[in-house]
C-alpha cells in the first residue's frame, strides 16, 4: 500500500493515484484554489473517445493562465497520475492540458469567448446520431 507524503505546498507525492480523489475532482479543486474563473466541466462519455471529461476555465491574464496550468500539472503529477501533456504555454492565451481521462482548457476571457468550446461540446448529440442511415436519411 503506497504512503502519501505531503510536500510543503500540501501536494501528495504518492507513487499511485489517490483512490479517494478522482482526476476530475483534483483538477476542479486545483482550478478553484488558483482562482480560475467560470469553471465548467463537460461530460464527454458517449460523445468521444478522447477523454471522459473536458474542463474549461479562464484566467484574468496570461500570467495567471500560465500559473494555473503549471500548478495543475504539478498537482496531477504529484498525485500519482501520469505527467500531463501541455500545449500553449509560450503565449498562455489558451493552454491545453491533456491529463488522459480529462482534457483541460485554460483561456484568457477574450480567447475563450472567441472559440466558445462550451457550445461545441455541450450539444446533446451522440455518435449514433451520425450513422449512415441517419446522415443520408435527412
Amino acid at each position: 500500500m503506497p504512503t502519501n507524503n505531503f510536500s510543503e505546498d500540501g501536494v501528495s507525492s504518492s507513487s499511485e493515484p489517490q483512490s479517494t480523489v478522482s482526476l476530475s475532482e483534483l483538477i476542479l479543486a486545483s482550478l478553484e484554489d488558483d482562482k480560475a474563473e467560470e469553471i465548467i466541466s463537460i461530460d464527454l462519455k458517449g460523445k468521444t473517445s478522447i477523454a471522459d471529461s473536458m474542463i474549461i476555465a479562464s484566467g484574468r491574464s496570461t500570467r495567471q493562465v500560465a500559473a494555473i496550468a503549471t500548478n495543475l500539472a504539478t498537482k496531477i503529477k504529484h498525485a500519482g497520475y501520469a505527467p500531463p501533456k501541455i500545449e500553449g504555454m509560450e503565449k498562455a492565451d489558451w493552454v491545453l492540458i491533456d491529463a488522459g481521462d480529462a482534457i483541460v482548457h485554460i483561456f484568457r476571457p477574450e480567447v475563450r469567448s472567441f472559440y466558445n468550446l462550451e457550445k461545441m461540446w455541450d450539444m446533446d448529440i451522440s455518435p449514433d446520431d451520425f450513422t449512415p442511415d441517419k446522415v443520408l436519411g435527412s
